[in-house]
């Protein structure tokens, strides 16, 4: 597969008069990433949620009304991010939006969007404390990968990236790539999935890439406060940076962060690199009970 380019989103979460700002908005967003070369765009965890800016005020001081009326206004989500999709010939990761299940809970999704306006999505499997505490949103069952002209790539919805058998299972399954839509209201949140996400990258020799939320957003409980840095992770390794940094943004700037990345090069340095972490992956060891082993 040839080398193209990615963008990842620093994504400022704001307050919106109307729909069609927010149509203006994101399409404003995608021309840009679009104009710059970039044939996918990822776009953050809840970002979505600057649309409850939209509602009341009383819908806007309660989680469960904010979740309720969000589903009103998935169809023409989905259906702006397929007509930019098509548009510019993209691949978008259209973040993440909560959406309501038939059993009457929800699941935090991630569309994947085509350059046909096709789609496909992954659920968040591992749940925060935010979300299962207090928001009430359920994880996933399924975890999946997604064929594209780019190659094989893999979702890791923020804290699912500090999990390693789920990114192990998606690299396994050929993904060279794992994507992670993020949001955090503290840096320490912001460092425990670049951590994670920096992990992912050297185990497995991979690309793995962050796009955070940033702002502030003192209207909503959900998304109040945002902290980040979107990046480009790399293997540390012959061809690729020291620290495995391609490319990385101002932290809690707004903007695009871009890079060229080269899925080939993943064969490559799993073939002939210093260390073969991929290769190497310790699951033939196994812990033994000091006390029952004496």
């Amino acid at each position: 597969m040839p080398a193209f380019r990615i963008a990842a989103a620093q994504y400022d979460i704001g307050t919106l008069e109307s729909w069609t700002d927010y149509e203006s908005k994101i399409r404003r967003w995608v021309s840009q990433a679009a104009a710059a070369g970039a044939r996918l765009l990822v776009f953050p965890e809840y970002f979505s949620m600057e649309l409850a800016s939209l509602f009341e005020e009383d819908i806007q001081r309660s989680l469960s009304r904010q979740l309720e009326a969000m589903q009103a206004l998935l169809p023409d989500f989905r259906k702006l991010f397929a007509e930019t999709a098509r548009a510019h010939g993209v691949y978008i990761v259209a973040g993440t939006f909560p959406v309501r299940q038939p059993g009457g809970h929800y699941r935090n999704r991630a569309y994947l969007v085509r350059p046909d306006g096709t789609c496909d999505h992954q659920d968040k499997l591992q749940m925060t404390r935010f979300e299962n505490e207090q928001w009430l949103i359920s994880g996933g069952d399924e975890l999946k990968t997604f064929d594209t002209e780019l190659g094989r790539i893999g979702i890791n919805i923020c804290y699912d990236s500090e999990f390693p058998m789920l990114a192990r299972r998606q690299v396994e399954a050929g993904a060279d790539l794992i994507l992670v839509p993020s949001c955090t209201d503290t840096t320490a949140g912001y460092w425990r999935v670049r951590i994670g996400c920096q992990a992912r990258a050297l185990e497995n020799q991979c690309y793995v890439v962050q796009s955070p939320t940033v702002g502030l957003a003192p209207w909503s409980e959900a998304v109040d406060v945002n902290i980040g840095a979107a990046a480009i992770y790399t293997p540390v390794d012959y061809g690729f940076p020291d620290n495995g940094v391609l490319a990385i943004g101002e932290l809690n700037a707004t903007l695009w962060v871009y890079a060229d990345i080269d899925t080939a090069a993943i064969a490559r340095i799993r073939q002939s690199g210093q260390v073969f972490n991929y290769r190497d992956w310790p699951g033939q060891f196994r812990c033994l009970d000091r006390a029952s082993a004496s």
